[in-house]
């Protein structure tokens, strides 16, 4: 099994910048990619962006040019920094490790508000 834990949400004002973190633990042999959703309330989730284990990423253009995936191979850990945040970027963001199967974090809310 594989533990999924984020981090780093929090309120902050719109044009701020918060940086979130992933941790993946337990039976970690082979991540091939790890990566993030978001949903905002009464929306459908959405995909914002992956990171293979090849260092490839693909980021959703709403958040194209603001937002950052990178990764630290050696701790199983991954961040999304978030600059030029708007209102429209309010959500839970969900992070999630593929490794054979897919395993989800419980969510980190993040609220863009002046």
């Amino acid at each position: 099994q594989v533990q999924v834990v984020e981090s780093g949400g929090g309120l902050v004002q719109p044009g701020g910048s918060l940086r979130l973190s992933c941790a993946a633990s337990g039976s970690i042999f082979n991540i091939a990619a790890m990566g993030w959703y978001r949903q905002a309330p009464g929306k459908q989730r959405e995909k914002v962006a992956l990171i293979t284990s090849a260092s490839n990423t693909n980021i959703a253009d709403s958040v194209k040019g603001r937002f950052t995936i990178s990764r630290d191979g050696s701790k199983n850990t991954m961040y999304l920094q978030m600059n030029s945040l708007k209102p429209e970027d309010t959500a839970v963001y969900y992070c999630y490790v593929y490794q054979e199967n897919l395993y989800w974090g419980q969510g980190t809310q993040v609220t863009v508000s002046s």
